[in-house]
């Protein structure tokens, strides 16, 4: 089943008198339970595309459907409402509070929508076990590594249970042991847990991770390649074709 369907999807942006035309008609389609990354040199649009994902930019022309939704057909209280409890959001910076404790920090989304933390402890617990940070759930964002932080990040994007989480740059902020131990974390939620997720890196090791690599040049969709050979093999077919893209 597609969590997430794209249909001709173009953006197009004025600089001045001129037109630039960041995503040409991109079609792409992620089942639930997937792990996709998106790779590409500077400026390919795959940024662009994960703003118009979350909802936080309008495409040009084209269909965005999340969970057989159509974006479009929303207007600005029904997209903010879609974006904190069916889309998980996970950023490079993590985004915390920083007067919050650990799990005051996971529970931001439920806070705003009106509940007590009291009232999702269970959830709350859950989450923290998940992400192996039940010993920490005091600590401000102050008190803690920055790997710890991101797993802090990680259990707020999926606070709701969300539909979709989509991922810019996870571990570019990390160093390698802890990026390595995020997306480890990331691979098990969607092995484990079913969930669906959607990472811009530019990172060949971090998209060795995903079950699909889709690669973007120019605006558009050009390649991928599936996670069918050992990590070490996929590593270096990613960062092949990379250095082919960037030419």
């Amino acid at each position: 089943m597609s969590v997430l369907e794209i249909k001709a999807l173009s953006k197009t942006y004025l600089m001045g008198a001129v037109s630039v035309r960041a995503l040409d008609r991109v079609e792409l389609s992620v089942e639930k339970g997937e792990f996709a990354a998106i790779m590409g040199p500077s400026g390919s649009g795959k940024s662009t595309l994960l703003h118009l994902l979350g909802g936080l930019d309008a495409p040009s022309d084209g269909e965005i459907r999340l969970a057989g939704q159509p974006l479009a057909r929303l207007n600005d209280d029904e997209l903010t409402l879609l974006r904190r409890r069916r889309v998980g959001f996970i950023f490079q910076f993590f985004n915390l509070l920083p007067t919050l404790s650990a799990e005051e920090n996971i529970a931001l989304p439920l806070l705003i929508d009106g509940y007590t933390l009291a009232a999702h402890r269970e959830r709350i617990d859950q989450l923290l076990d998940w992400v192996g940070l039940s010993d920490r759930r005091s600590h401000r964002p102050d008190q803690l590594s920055g790997g710890q932080q991101q797993r802090v990040a990680i259990a707020r994007a999926f606070v709701h249970d969300p539909e979709i989480v989509l991922a810019d740059e996870p571990t570019g902020n990390l160093d390698r042991k802890s990026g390595q131990a995020i997306l480890t974390l990331l691979r098990n939620l969607c092995d484990e847990r079913g969930a669906t997720i959607v990472m811009v890196t530019h990172d060949p090791l971090a998209a060795s991770y995903a079950d699909r690599v889709i690669f973007m040049q120019d605006g558009r969709l050009v390649q991928e390649l599936r996670r069918e050979v050992p990590p070490a093999l996929q590593v270096q077919a990613i960062h092949d074709m990379l250095q082919k893209l960037e030419g």
